[in-house]
């Protein structure tokens, strides 16, 4: 019975932590809000490089198929961690000074990009070389047939592993804790640091947020890819579109 007394009065999770962190609730839901906007951004920074980079590795130029690989290949294989602390810590010595928000951005973004430029070029891999073939017999330019025949397929197939990627962007905009960034997770550490210890509760909540950013996307991804498993063949105008289930190398963890 003692045991159960001190657990709520004195240990990790007392009650007067959470009365506390309840009394720091603007402060919390500040970091939340900082969070949210640092995982839009970045995301569509990592839309628009990852569609890019994406579209050049499905090139029939050689020179832009080395530039994506080169792109995917440094950004796949170094921990976002030593980006972040590269432009934070290193780049000031030439000059380059950027505000940590602005690292946060463009270091989640840039590194998810990578991620995104792969699930670009196994979505575009995915649809069978036949579409390609029979667009280009009809007199459309690989422009026109990228853009209106292949394209519209890839984006249908690669909305669940773009959600996943959307759900691993916004937890490791946590890394910006490391930096002093201002998000949930730093917000969340400084004031249990702060003369509470009240690193129980502090964690936990910060848990929930993230998982009320997280739980919606990957729930939506994965009723998405079961409708599309479900759906084996869709024929469209005169020529079959065949949806085909993709393989998309998944990222090594987050930072």
């Amino acid at each position: 019975m003692q045991s159960v007394i001190d657990f709520f009065t004195t240990g990790p999770f007392a009650l007067w932590r959470w009365q506390q962190l309840f009394m720091a609730a603007p402060e919390f839901l500040a970091g939340f809000g900082v969070t949210i906007l640092v995982s839009i951004l970045a995301l569509f920074s990592a839309l628009v490089l990852g569609t890019v980079f994406g579209l050049c590795s499905a090139s029939q130029l050689k020179i832009l198929r080395a530039l994506s690989r080169v792109y995917v290949e440094v950004f796949q294989n170094t921990p976002l961690v030593v980006q972040v602390f590269f432009v934070y810590n290193a780049l000031p010595y030439v000059g380059v000074r950027l505000d940590v928000f602005l690292i946060g951005m463009l270091c989640v973004g840039i590194y998810h990009g990578a991620y995104v430029a792969e699930v670009f070029r196994a979505g575009i891999s995915s649809i069978p070389k036949g579409q390609m073939e029979a667009a280009r017999s009809q007199g459309f330019s690989y422009v026109q047939s990228m853009r209106y025949i292949i394209l519209p397929q890839t984006v249908t197939i690669v909305l669940p592993p773009l959600a996943n990627q959307a759900v691993n962007l916004v937890k490791n905009t946590s890394t910006l804790a490391l930096i002093a960034g201002g998000d949930l997770m730093y917000r969340a550490d400084s004031w249990a640091s702060n003369g509470t210890l009240s690193y129980g509760p502090a964690y936990i909540t910060t848990g929930v947020l993230y998982f009320i950013l997280c739980f919606p996307l990957v729930t939506w991804a994965r009723r998405h890819e079961t409708r599309i498993k479900n759906r084996d063949h869709i024929i469209s105008g005169g020529a079959g579109i065949v949806v085909m289930e993709m393989e998309v190398p998944a990222e090594g963890g987050e930072a």
